[in-house]
């Protein structure tokens, strides 16, 4: 009967699995879906008809400030607790209990058992699971070897740094090779380096076929990772977009220009409407940032200046997801105040 159910349970993953692959000539499709979302507490409202749509294939950033309802919203997905309303879908089918072994999730707050040794907890950690112990082991071997942490094996979690225990609650959230991935601040407690090699893993897991979603105050890594965001604030969603589209959408016609051989302030030498917001020497040339008005363009701005300087370089400005962020949040903030 053992084996039967365990034929039956690897049978119905294969199935899954077929149907999450990618048709030829089609759009790709959301693997998650939140629809109309809400979650209220005793005297707060966490969720109020959130709506998220996580692509196949793509890293997409959950961000807000604290306490604006990214880790409820996380909880749910992965069914530690339940919405008041509204549906979440993994590929296009309602979530059920069954489908937390699609699911990796990297908590912001770790859940290690600090006595026990790295070795039998992963071991544990990989057949709650589902997998096989043969396959437990053939994976963790692999991915110690990667992260270079054999030495690991028969130390007791309590002995490890912050980061050498991410890593470790890493390797258990991938293991299994899940569908979706969920990491809540995943480089927490990593110095530059491993930060690093995590953001490489993680981008390779999406090149492996991976979704990955995951929260972050860390707007430069929304930048270096993401393909679209979605910004939540009060409980509610106050943006998404792809991250592209987003950066040109809040632009502020701010270029940056490179030049030399100017023996006039370049502030005369712009044209009407114009404004010079920042001048510097670098090393052997000046680069100066200017906002252009509303009917200048970069080609007008060259035409003006070309016979007045030697222009080595002109490029657009876009904001940053920080600036965008800051700005998004607080014009809501000042909204709701009114």
């Amino acid at each position: 009967m053992v084996i039967s159910a365990f034929l039956h349970h690897t049978t119905a993953k294969i199935m899954y699995f077929h149907h999450l692959q990618p048709q030829k000539n089609k759009q790709p499709m959301n693997l998650l879906e939140v629809k109309q979302v809400v979650k209220q507490y005793s005297n707060h409202l966490a969720l109020d008809h959130v709506n998220i749509a996580v692509p196949e294939n793509s890293i997409f950033g959950l961000l807000g400030p604290n306490g604006a309802g990214k880790t409820t919203l996380l909880r749910i997905i992965n069914q530690i607790t339940g919405p008041d309303s509204g549906d979440v879908l993994l590929n296009g089918q309602a979530l059920k209990p069954s489908d937390v072994s699609y699911i990796g999730y990297l908590p912001e707050e770790r859940g290690l058992y600090k006595k026990m040794k790295v070795g039998e907890q992963a071991m544990y950690l990989a057949r709650l699971k589902g997998m096989t112990k043969s396959e437990a082991e053939k994976r963790l071997k692999y991915w110690f070897e990667k992260f270079e942490i054999q030495g690991w094996w028969n130390k007791k979690v309590e002995e490890l740094s912050k980061g050498m225990q991410q890593k470790i609650q890493f390797i258990v959230t991938v293991l299994h090779e899940p569908k979706l991935l969920i990491f809540d601040e995943p480089f927490s407690g990593f110095d530059p380096i491993n930060a690093n090699l995590l953001k490489n893993e993680i981008l390779q897991l999406r090149e492996n076929g991976a979704t990955i979603l995951f929260s972050t105050h860390n707007m430069s890594s929304v930048e270096e990772l993401c393909d679209e965001i979605a910004l939540i604030n009060h409980s509610k969603i106050i943006l998404n977009g792809r991250i592209n589209e987003l950066r040109h959408q809040f632009k502020d016609h701010i270029v940056e220009l490179e030049y030399s051989n100017s023996s006039q302030n370049i502030t005369e030498l712009l044209p009407d409407g114009c404004q010079l917001l920042d001048n510097k020497t670098v090393i052997t040339h000046q680069v100066a940032s200017i906002k252009l008005n509303e009917l200048g363009s970069n080609n007008l701005l060259l035409k003006h200046l070309i016979d007045k300087v030697e222009i080595l370089g002109l490029k657009e400005v876009l904001p940053s997801m920080n600036d965008i962020f800051i700005k998004v949040v607080q014009d809501n903030n000042n909204a709701k105040n009114l």
